[in-house]
């Protein structure tokens, strides 16, 4: 029986056999592999993408809480579908950054086009896999705009997380199908039926509506696909009306310039069609469409309702607009909405290691910024690091990864300085309003920080946070938003065991390091998600850095009057470290307008200058140390401390 399979089996099926021979749980999908992967293809071996009409399309994203196995789900998808093969190795096969597979996150949205055979009718699935930590919330709308339904995932033995609540709003207001999916069933320790009843109650969905997977064995997962066909509209797309096309994506390529994703809305596009941007009224002539798959795959042309790459040449970043939309030279359309531009949460300085190496570093960044849109770039200087830039993130890890991007990728090592948050000031000074033509500025940085007497009040950027956690960890949850300046909104259980706390927050307590001391004093059983909220008054002061009675501007920041004191005891004993001892005494100082609140002291080197003196009167010695301390003051008045570079560095950087 063995030799009559072999002799008459193709060879993609004996493949997949070999290879499910050591990975068992994938054998049952080995024949519905093989009658899923048939794609038509044209006689140039280019997928015919004219046969499949609007109502053969389903475009859908997966959506989930950081590490709920999304990377996973669409790795089963992609081989039930015959897009990969099937084998042992395929983990993160969307996640294409090194940073990604590093982390274990996504951070990019990717997108993967695939074939599936329902009722006699091959189907065109376009999955789009989105990233779940909250600093990527702009990459997941993105997402969401070309999609017409989304797969909600939710582990198991995690249960709902807030990044969970935060995607399924998203969602919710794009008015997108949604289908919610229990993840990692085959755990010890999964609670369906917890996880179940959390989403029911907090997303009033029907028992009928649950798919209960197992993304990593393979369990029911062939089910999502008939479910997305099902449930999921098709998009509302006409191939009758002139190409239109939103631009939704892009990535750089260092050959051919802007690669940018883009869904069709209507019409078709072909190679050497002659296109337009709205935003920019510049023109291109497209050089090559096709679908990822999940790697590029050229075809002849894309049609209404798919979603595929498109390369016309686009050279800077001000060509490659997200959100723009894409028509035929000789077809003007009505643009689309397009999406709002992402509102910078932190804002953190980038300068070069050497000042040589500036221009390779705007080069690394202007590239960089086409792949991440959410970024925000202006030009900022400083006395002691020289050229570089201001950059504005969305949040604190967005950060981290946009800096190790453009090591890894671009080989560019910069210092990345602490972040800070804008705040604004209500002016009162008559002279300051007609200077600024408004009675209300944004502070980006200590050095444009009004004096108080022209100030009627400060104002500090609030976020609505929210945190889920396990009861027993409440009391130390409370003192830290406590501790942080935070104050009460909602107090909700979504089970037995588990609360949903609504906390607002100054963004500026939250920033550095409130994400980390959460996981730690719940053991890592806390998730948080955040969003902004707005602006109220606060005590905010300048707290300024002297060094022997001169301010130095580079080490000015902006802090809450009850914070100043703890800042700037840490700044001054961190400077006593790194500055090096001179001839004549050091004195550091934290303070707040002339009120100096913290002290370090770096003692003089000194010599001993009565080494000579083995006995004598005692007014002999004393006359050579005052002549000592004499010399000394001099020195001190004409002498300046020289900051090193590294001390700065060692102060400014996270």
């Amino acid at each position: 029986m063995t030799m009559m399979w072999r002799s008459f089996a193709c060879p993609l099926c004996q493949r997949i056999r070999l290879v499910t021979h050591n990975v068992g749980y994938l054998a049952p999908f080995a024949s519905r592999r093989h009658a899923s992967s048939k794609s038509p293809e044209n006689h140039a071996g280019q997928i015919n993408m004219s046969q499949f009409p609007v109502e053969n399309i389903r475009n859908f994203s997966i959506i989930a809480h950081v590490d709920h196995g999304k990377s996973t789900l669409a790795d089963r998808l992609l081989e039930l579908t015959g897009t990969i093969s099937q084998e042992a190795s395929n983990k993160q096969v969307l996640d294409k950054l090194q940073v990604e597979r590093e982390r274990g996150i996504t951070v990019k949205a990717q997108t993967a086009s695939m074939f599936h055979q329902y009722q006699g009718k091959t189907y065109l699935l376009n999955l789009i896999d989105t990233p779940g930590h909250v600093d990527f919330n702009y990459e997941v709308s993105r997402s969401l705009a070309a999609c017409q339904g989304v797969l909600l995932l939710v582990d198991a033995n995690q249960g709902v997380q807030a990044q969970t609540v935060a995607n399924f709003y998203l969602a919710f207001e794009a008015e997108l199908a949604i289908i919610p999916v229990i993840n990692k069933i085959d755990l010890k320790q999964a609670d369906v039926e917890s996880t179940e009843e959390q989403m029911r109650r907090l997303f009033d969905f029907k028992n009928k509506d649950f798919f209960k997977i197992s993304a990593k064995l393979g369990i029911n997962c062939s089910e999502i696909l008939d479910a997305v066909i099902q449930r999921i509209p098709p998009p509302n797309s006409d191939h009758s009306k002139p190409w239109k096309a939103l631009l939704f994506d892009s990535t750089y390529n260092h050959f051919r310039g802007a690669v940018t994703n883009v869904a069709v809305i209507d019409g078709k596009v072909q190679q050497g069609d002659k296109i337009s941007s709205a935003h920019s009224n510049k023109s291109y002539e497209v050089q090559e469409v096709g679908i990822m798959s999940p790697d590029q795959q050229s075809t002849q042309e894309l049609h209404a309702g798919q979603v595929g790459y498109l390369i016309a040449g686009m050279k800077s970043i001000q060509e490659a607009r997200i959100g723009d939309t894409l028509h035929l030279s000789a077809s003007p359309v009505e643009p689309l909405p397009g999406f709002k531009p992402a509102k910078p949460m932190v804002f953190g300085g980038i300068f070069p290691m050497d000042q040589s190496e500036y221009r390779d570093l705007k080069v690394a960044v202007d590239r960089l910024t086409l792949n991440d849109s959410s970024v925000t770039v202006a030009k900022d200087s400083s006395a002691a690091l020289g050229l570089g830039f201001r950059l504005g993130f969305l949040g604190l890890l967005h950060m981290e990864v946009f800096n190790q991007r453009l090591e890894q990728e671009y080989n560019a090592t910069a210092i990345a300085t602490t972040p800070s948050v804008p705040c604004k000031a209500r002016l009162s000074s008559e002279k300051l309003i007609k200077q600024y033509r408004t009675d209300e500025i944004t502070i980006y940085s200590p050095a444009e920080f009004p004096e108080r007497k022209d100030v009627a009040e400060y104002l500090e950027p609030i976020v609505m946070g929210t945190i889920i956690t396990p009861d027993v960890h409440l009391n130390k949850i409370f003192s830290l938003c406590e501790t942080k300046r935070g104050e009460q909104v909602d107090f909700t259980y979504i089970d037995t065991s588990r609360v949903l706390l609504k906390y607002k927050l100054p963004l500026n307590e939250i920033v550095v390091d409130f994400y980390d001391l959460l996981k730690s004093i719940t053991s890592g059983y806390a998730s948080f998600d955040y969003e902004d909220h707005s602006y109220e008054p606060a005590e905010l002061v300048k707290l300024d850095i002297l060094l022997n009675g001169q301010v130095i501007n580079e080490l000015s920041t902006i802090v809450h009057k009850d914070k100043a004191y703890s800042v700037g005891k840490s700044l001054a004993s961190k400077l006593k470290n790194v500055i090096p001892r001179q001839l004549y005494e050091v004195i550091i100082q934290a303070a707040l307008g002339g009120k100096v609140i913290a002290r370090e002291t770096i003692k003089a080197y000194k010599k001993n200058v009565l080494a000579k003196c083995y006995g004598g009167d005692i007014s002999r010695k004393m006359k050579l140390l005052k002549r000592q301390a004499e010399g000394k003051k001099r020195m001190k008045k004409i002498g300046n401390v020289d900051i090193p570079k590294d001390a700065f560095i060692s102060v400014l950087k996270r």
